[in-house]
Order: structure tokens, then C-alpha cells, then sequence
């Protein structure tokens, strides 16, 4: 009798059905994480937003009137105004109390 060298269909099934339930595991895994560096990017961006305006406050004794004037300012952005990463727009140019409030830009 000869023996053949090769994978049976059976064979070649179950890997096919283990790579499936591999990636339906992983790939939500991903696409979550993604979501959350976004989200996390985000928060950074305001945290920086609100170190300018204190930079700005400390340069010119007064407090921005809007947020553009810090967001638009080479001095204080040099790369121009910081976005959102996640709606991909302009952060909302209200402040409370000089600073930028992350509940007002909050993400689900």
C-alpha cells in the first residue's frame, strides 16, 4: 500500500475553524483598542489645551477671552490647532472657569 503525504479535508477543516474563532476573539479586541487610544489622545489634547492657557495667562497676565485665541496662536500650537481624534473637528470653544471642560467634548 502507498502512503500519500498530505492534509485530509477533515484536517484542513479544524484549522480553518480554529483560525475563525481566533480572529472572532481578536479582532474586537483590536478594534476596541483602537476606540480607547482615541479616546485617550483626546483627553490628552485637552490637557494640553489647558496647560497653554495657563502658559498665556502667565505671559500676559490675563486670561484668553475665547479658546482660538490660544488653540490658533503659532506661539502656543506651533503644529496649528490640536483636533479631536475622534470626531476629527475643532475642539468646542468654550471654556468654564478658563479652563477646558472634557465633560462639554465627551465621547460615549
Amino acid at each position: 500500500m502507498r502512503h500519500r503525504k498530505g492534509f485530509t479535508l477533515v484536517e484542513l477543516l479544524i484549522v480553518v475553524l480554529i483560525i475563525g474563532a481566533l480572529a472572532a476573539i481578536a479582532i474586537p479586541r483590536i478594534s476596541q483598542s483602537a476606540t480607547t487610544a482615541k479616546k485617550n489622545a483626546c483627553k490628552t489634547n485637552i490637557d494640553v489645551i489647558n496647560t497653554q492657557i495657563e502658559l498665556y495667562r502667565a505671559t500676559t497676565a490675563s486670561w484668553p477671552a475665547t479658546l482660538d485665541v490660544v488653540t490658533k496662536d503659532t506661539d502656543y500650537f506651533p503644529d496649528g490647532e490640536p483636533i479631536c481624534p475622534i470626531t476629527e473637528a475643532a475642539y468646542p470653544n468654550a471654556m468654564v472657569n478658563n479652563r477646558v471642560d472634557d465633560s462639554l467634548h465627551a465621547h460615549p
